[in-house]
């Protein structure tokens, strides 16, 4: 076992770790980040709505950050995932999944989420490139072009209704949810069209074939995941959760404190939706958070 303690590790080195990390290494705290390399945009050619990296391809951005943070002489970056982690009398104790244990006094959680997709044939591969969860991510790309919305719940009539800001909307219903009636004006109002057919698979870029044989081409498609924590640290530790109508994540104060004493959570995994500038700015948060508690312990 290497018992050599650290002031903080991170668990996750994407957007939120590496800005969580970038607080804590400025105020030369002793740090330990270790990242299973799993972005959850890692599907996606290019970022978009993040302040001076607007287009960038994500690995690029995350790469350019990780090795920043780990120029500082206080950082130690394991590549690995985390089996386990534990509560001790004098912090954490992580255990690697190749079965090294490491020590911290501090605990941050950037683990992030992975996205529980719609079991629709030809989605999955599509997911990031023609598929969408978040229209200020990729809306403007779709150049005002056709887009479609495909239903997992009622839940679709939020994409239904912004969409068009953005392009032509057409919400394949996929007998998900049926709209009332007042649901049926707001989307008459907003130009959204209805198809009621259910979906057979997307086929091409992003064409929609319906049961019916008819196949409808569109230029981008969105549509709602479910989320669930990309580990299971959290439970593990016994952090409270919260539950959102797009899935499980965990609860915090305003400065991404978990319920678990010396344990902190940012990005993803600690808020109902997000995206690249939020995990960002959740991180800094959550490393200047970290460090005052390690200065101000009863604070």
């Amino acid at each position: 076992m290497n018992t050599e303690p650290f002031d903080a590790a991170i668990v996750g080195g994407s957007y939120a770790g590496v800005s969580a990390g970038l607080q804590l290494a400025r105020a030369r705290r002793r740090l330990l980040v270790i990242d299973a390399g799993q972005r959850r945009n890692r599907f996606a050619a290019s970022s978009h709505g993040f302040l001076g990296q607007d287009g960038r391809p994500p690995q690029d951005i995350a790469a350019e950050a990780q090795a920043q943070l780990r120029a500082y002489p206080t950082v130690r970056w394991v590549d690995a995932s985390v089996a386990s982690a534990t509560r001790t009398g004098q912090g954490f104790d992580l255990r690697t999944g190749d079965g090294h244990t490491l020590r911290a006094a501090r605990l941050v959680l950037a683990t992030g989420v992975e996205d529980q997709l719609p079991p629709i044939e030809g989605l999955a591969e599509r997911w990031g490139r023609a598929v969408f969860h978040c229209p200020y991510c990729h809306g403007y790309e779709l150049q005002q072009g056709r887009i479609g919305v495909l239903a997992r719940s009622e839940l679709a009539m939020h994409h239904a209704l912004m969409l068009p800001d953005w392009g032509q909307v057409t919400l394949f219903l996929d007998e998900a949810f049926e709209p009332g009636e007042q649901q049926l004006r707001e989307l008459a109002a907003r130009g959204v069209a209805i198809e009621r057919t259910p979906v057979r698979r997307l086929v091409e870029h992003a064409t929609v074939e319906l049961d019916d044989g008819r196949r409808l081409s569109m230029d981008g498609l969105f549509t709602m995941s479910w989320t669930r924590p990309a580990t299971p640290i959290a439970a593990q530790l016994g952090c409270a959760m919260e539950q959102s109508p797009m899935g499980e994540f965990v609860r915090t104060d305003a400065m991404k404190a978990t319920s678990v004493p010396g344990v902190f959570a940012c990005g993803d995994l600690a808020r109902a939706a997000g995206n690249v500038a939020l995990a960002v700015g959740d991180g800094a948060m959550a490393g200047a958070a970290t460090h005052r508690s390690l200065l101000f312990p009863e604070a």
